[in-house]
């Protein structure tokens, strides 16, 4: 929407998630653990959102949590993924395959948006956040939670040494992700009001580097950057990246870590009910008396303080 280049292959994306389908269940572990923190946030909000949207939704994992949180009625769930959705169908029968770039859904049309683990994928970050303030009614609320920061980036490292070690060169092998810093930015200029962005980091430790690639895999996260190299990657490049990985970040016991940043995303769609700043110059008392100190004009030289003993 606003001319950004294409990062991401969104049919490739597709592709992946509907592959990790059908055995999405033995790897969801992520997924869940990030939607039952971002659902925890609805309980500090006290009020209801009948009508809400599973955006990205996988099988079926907000469905799964909720548990009468947020008093939601009816849950709409959307997914890239066709095979996705028909998982996610099976919870409530409410489903439907859609792109987070292109959202076939009406202005000012629910309460509130979920997003799990799938808005880091989208080209065009800022145009989906406008097009979902739009699908949301006036003081509608948005939560998402994307992976981002540093994330993966003993994995990144190790397959880069490998690349140069065994094949004379590297290539992207895990995706670029979104920085916590532009993320309040973006929420301001899609035109959410109060908007709050914040970041946790999950660290899960595997046996190896090729289990923790296969988890990638079975999640539907395995890279899809376009300049991506092409083709599978080289068996020993492989087995060279997985010592690399245990040699420079293993424990003792022989495991090693996976850290993942997960940002947070939370605005609301304005309503002139919602706290608003004042116009400068609205302030019913001065900064400087709350202070106790001199209030001096512009240029003007500070002095000793006079007065008070």
């Amino acid at each position: 929407m606003n001319g950004n280049p294409e990062v991401f292959d969104r049919r490739v994306l597709r592709r992946h998630r509907d592959r990790a389908a059908a055995t999405i269940g033995a790897h969801d572990f992520l997924v869940r653990e990030v939607g039952e923190r971002l659902l925890d946030r609805l309980e500090d909000v006290r009020r209801a959102f009948p009508l809400a949207l599973d955006l990205g939704c996988h099988h079926g994992v907000v469905a799964d949590l909720l548990a009468g949180r947020g008093g939601i009625q009816t849950l709409i769930q959307a997914d890239l993924s066709p095979a996705m959705a028909r998982l996610a169908g099976a919870h409530s029968g409410l489903s439907l395959a859609a792109d987070e770039e292109a959202l076939p859904f009406a202005e000012a049309s629910f309460d509130l948006v979920i997003s799990v683990l799938s808005l880091h994928w989208v080209n065009d970050l800022p145009g989906t956040l406008l097009q979902v303030a739009r699908a949301l009614k006036p003081d509608g609320l948005l939560l998402a939670a994307i992976i981002g920061g540093d994330s993966l980036r003993e994995l990144r490292a190790a397959l880069m040494q490998a690349e140069m070690e065994v094949e004379d060169g590297a290539s992207p092998r895990v995706s670029p992700f979104a920085d916590l810093r532009d993320l309040g930015g973006l929420l301001q200029r899609a035109g959410f009001a109060l908007p709050v962005a914040d970041t946790d980091r999950i660290t899960v430790t595997y046996p190896s580097a090729l289990k923790l690639m296969h988890d990638l895999r079975g999640m539907g996260e395995t890279g899809c950057d376009r300049h991506r190299r092409k083709g599978m990657t080289r068996r020993t490049t492989l087995l060279r990246a997985a010592g690399l990985y245990e040699e420079n970040f293993g424990d003792p016991s022989g495991r090693i870590p996976a850290g993942f940043d997960i940002l947070y995303l939370t605005g609301w769609a304005p309503h002139a009910s919602q706290p608003q700043a004042l116009s400068p110059g609205s302030a019913a008392s001065r900064l400087a008396a709350a202070l106790d100190s001199a209030e001096l004009s512009s240029g003007e030289k500070a002095g000793p303080k006079r007065g008070r003993a």
